[in-house]
C-alpha cells in the first residue's frame, strides 16, 4: 500500500547508526523530516544517492528539513557507511523491513526487467505535525536529489 500526500505518516522507532533509539516523533520535534529509503549501504547507487544528499544538505537544512536515511542494514554497517562517506545526517536500521512496509517502500519492483521483492527506493517529506507533504516511489539513485530540490523549490 502506497502512502499519499495529506496522510498521517506512520510512526516508528528504529536504531540509528550510533545505536540510539530514534522515533519519528522525536525527529519531528526539531522540524519537518525528509525520510529516504534505500536498499543497501555501500552499494554504488545508494552511495551516490547518500553523497548527493550530503553535498546538497544545505538546500534541505536551509529550508528546515532534516534528512534521515533508512535501510535494512545493521547499525554497525550504517556507522561504517556514514564514516566512510562523511555523511552528516542520521541513518536508521530497519532489518525486519517493518517501517519500509508501512511506508510502501518494500515490495515487488522491477529490477533489470525482472520482478523481484525488495526495498523500493522512496522519499517522503513529513511535516512537523506528522503529515505527509511528499511521497515519491521508485526514485532514481542518480539525479533524484537535484530533482527533489527543484520539485520542493529549495533552490
Amino acid at each position: 500500500m502506497r502512502l499519499e500526500i495529506g496522510q498521517k505518516a506512520p510512526a516508528f522507532t528504529l536504531l540509528s547508526d550510533q545505536g540510539a533509539k530514534v522515533s519519528l516523533a522525536s525527529l519531528r520535534k526539531d522540524g519537518p523530516v525528509l525520510l529516504y529509503f534505500y536498499p543497501a549501504a555501500g552499494t554504488p547507487g545508494c552511495t551516490k544517492q547518500a553523497c548527493d544528499f550530503r553535498d546538497s544538505l544545505t538546500a534541505f537544512t536551509g529550508s528546515g528539513l532534516q534528512v534521515v536515511g533508512i535501510s535494512p542494514d545493521t547499525p554497525a554497517a550504517l556507522a561504517a557507511f556514514r564514516a566512510n562517506e562523511s555523511l552528516p545526517f542520521t541513518l536508521l536500521s530497519d532489518p525486519e523491513r517493518e517501517v519500509m512496509q508501512h511506508y510502501g517502500a518494500f515490495g515487488q519492483k522491477l529490477l533489470y526487467g525482472k520482478t523481484v521483492t525488495g526495498v523500493i527506493r522512496s522519499t517522503f517529506v513529513i511535516s512537523k505535525e506528522g503529515v505527509l507533504e511528499a511521497a515519491m516511489y521508485n526514485v532514481k539513485a542518480t539525479g533524484h536529489v537535484a530533482k527533489l530540490i527543484r520539485d520542493l523549490k529549495l533552490s
